[in-house]
Formats: C-alpha cells, sequence, structure tokens
C-alpha cells in the first residue's frame, strides 16, 4: 500500500510573499504561514502557540500569490511536507522541511492592518475562491 502525505492548514501569512521567475519560466511563490492553536495550561492560564511553516507553490499560481496576498493574509491550503537539504556557504549540510501547495484558498477580508490594496498595490482578496497548482505530472517521463 502507497504511503500518504496530506497536509492541511489554515493560518495567516508572516511576510509578503516572494516570487521568482526560473530561467525555464517557471514561476515560484515562497512564504511563511502561521498557524496558532490556543490550550489552557495546568493554571487555567490561555496559552497560544503558534508554529511556522515555509509555503511553495510552483506554476501559474504564484501570479495569483503575488497579486492577492500579502502578509497577515488568511489563507487556506492543501498540499504535502517535502524535506530537502543544500549546503551553506560554509559548506555545511542544512535541511528545510517546506509545505509543498496544491490548493489555496483565500480567506477572511483584508488582511490585518488594513484594506488589502493599500499602498503595496495588491488588490482585494477574491474570498472563497479556491487554487490549485499546475500539476507535475505532465513532467514526469512515465
Amino acid at each position: 500500500m502507497a504511503g500518504i502525505n496530506k497536509v492541511i492548514l489554515v493560518g495567516n501569512l508572516g511576510k509578503d510573499p516572494e516570487l521568482r521567475t526560473l530561467e525555464s519560466g517557471r514561476k515560484v511563490a515562497n512564504f511563511s504561514l502561521a498557524t496558532t492553536e490556543t490550550y489552557k495550561d495546568k493554571n487555567g492560564e490561555r496559552v497560544d502557540q503558534t508554529e511556522w511553516h515555509n509555503i511553495v507553490f510552483w506554476g501559474p499560481i504564484a501570479d495569483v500569490i503575488e497579486k492577492y496576498l500579502k502578509k497577515g493574509s488568511q489563507v487556506y491550503i492543501e498540499g504535502k511536507i517535502r524535506t530537502r537539504s543544500y549546503d551553506d556557504k560554509e559548506g555545511n549540510k542544512k535541511y528545510i522541511t517546506e509545505i509543498l501547495g496544491d490548493k489555496m484558498t483565500m480567506l477572511g477580508g483584508a488582511p490585518k492592518g488594513g484594506d488589502s490594496s493599500a499602498s503595496n498595490g495588491k488588490s482585494t482578496q477574491p474570498v472563497g475562491q479556491t487554487f490549485a497548482a499546475a500539476s507535475d505530472d505532465d513532467d514526469l517521463p512515465f
């Protein structure tokens, strides 16, 4: 039986997305997403525990992310966990765990801090609309 690698997150962007276009013309969007769980400790005090996730979306959905999302935007994301390694400037091997996004739905209204069409020129979010990443299956040789 094959394994299942499925992640569902609802959270807020911790910073504006970064968009890059590779030499091949393929686009990639990266951003951090905060998810917060609230619980009461043994003294009955409310505790917020925030987890930060590195999110990556490939293909045309990167344009949607660049246009509509900014720091504070609330999104629902489906994807899978991927861990990769790289060598830093000193030659040390580093590991990073990312969520490779498959689907994204914009939630809520304007991001915290006001209207999303403010000074950065980004348009109001199409709330509730779901966007899917392009399938990498077309690139597979089998």
